[in-house]
């Protein structure tokens, strides 16, 4: 089977098994600082920062939350999260790492970036970017790099040859 079939089915196995994910729950965070920038309408959280949403977490050593000014309820609405640093997603089923990842929570995508390295059980595949849609559960991971500018990536790079890599494990047959 092609490479390009075996990542097809890893992707599809992927988008039954993540399609439930709740993108309206509350936000749970947890960091060693948070800086308030309110007239920015943003908090800076950095030191061991863990993200909780459903059943999914996101992890990594700062990260910027961007929020739109409205409040409900006394709280004020998150529109997008910017990770930088051993950033970790967990979802039911699948772990993804990269340098530096998004989510937008209006879009309901998170994209991540730099060394990217998504597992689900025994297979693994490695890229330069991750699009993961949570309302879909499809996972998308190319060779891109990135280099210069955007949200504070500065200059993320893969190896040198753009390429998608990766395991696929297969049942044993005996």
């Amino acid at each position: 089977m092609k490479r390009a079939a075996l990542l097809a089915l890893l992707i599809a196995s992927s988008a039954q098994a993540q399609t439930r994910h709740n993108t309206n729950a509350p936000i749970d965070f947890g960091a060693d600082t948070i800086e308030l920038q309110d007239r920015a309408n943003r908090a800076v959280l950095s030191g061991n920062v863990a993200v909780r949403q459903a059943e999914m977490s996101l992890n990594s050593a700062r990260m910027t939350v961007n929020y739109t000014g409205q409040v409900v309820g006394g709280n004020p609405q998150v529109s997008r999260l910017d990770a930088a640093g051993g950033v970790v997603v967990r979802r039911p089923d699948q772990t993804a790492r990269s340098q530096y990842a998004v989510y937008d929570l209006n879009k309901r995508i998170i994209t991540m970036v730099g060394a990217v390295t998504l597992t689900q059980g025994s297979n693994t595949v490695n890229g330069g970017r991750l699009t993961i849609n949570l309302d879909t559960g499809r996972a998308v991971i190319d060779g891109s790099s990135v280099r210069g500018g955007g949200s504070g990536a500065g200059n993320v790079t893969t190896a040198p040859s753009g390429r998608v890599t990766g395991t696929f494990s297969v049942p044993n047959r005996n």
